[in-house]
């Protein structure tokens, strides 16, 4: 069974989306944890709810200490795969080389990367928007990307509406990628 860690610092939608496909897509993949860098988000509740263990790093004023720390109960956990879903912290340079993390934005990147990436797209006046996979490095959400999902931006969006419907798309596509890169991994070790 491939072993998954999850980076979350929200509400957890994505972070469901992977918890539900346990019983389908997922099956053979065992959710060993949630991290966090926030004591009150309310997807360490979720995975409670269904028995996965969880566990927050705050931000600390020394950064290096917090990178340290994340990269000590990674370790610890031993992951096949890390999944940043929703997660607002860049990772340490040290952490992206030792562990394979992949993240899912709310743009079709390289547009739009950062924090108000839906923000971002609708102020530009983009007609399309979308969700992308990618592989975590260092930067800004700059790393190799994976999978795509595209969606047209309609004249009457708001940043609510259109964020709602790229959560939509970014479940599907998280769990599809989930699903694709283990079996990978599967098929490259055995």
């Amino acid at each position: 069974m491939k072993r998954v860690v999850i980076l979350a610092s929200g509400g957890g939608t994505l972070a469901q989306a992977i918890f539900d496909a346990r019983s389908t897509t997922l099956a053979d993949v065992d959710i060993v944890a949630v991290i966090s860098d926030q004591k009150d988000a309310h997807v360490i509740s979720r995975a409670e709810a269904v028995q996965i263990e969880s566990f927050v790093v705050p931000m600390m004023a020394d950064r290096t200490q917090w990178d340290r720390e994340l990269e000590t109960l990674l370790g610890a956990l031993k992951p096949d795969l890390v999944v940043s879903a929703g997660f607002m912290r860049l990772l340490s340079a040290k952490t992206v080389e030792r562990f394979k993390i992949i993240n899912s934005h709310p743009s079709l990147l390289p547009l739009f990367p950062g924090a108000h990436a839906v923000r971002d797209a609708l102020q530009a006046g983009a007609t399309q928007s979308g969700t992308t996979i990618h592989w975590v490095d260092a930067g800004l959400d700059t790393g190799e990307i994976i999978a795509q999902e595209k969606l047209d931006i309609s004249s009457a969006e708001t940043e609510e509406s259109l964020h709602e419907r790229i959560k939509i798309l970014e479940r599907g596509l998280i769990v599809a990628t989930i699903a694709s890169i283990l079996a990978a991994q599967e098929k490259k070790n055995g």
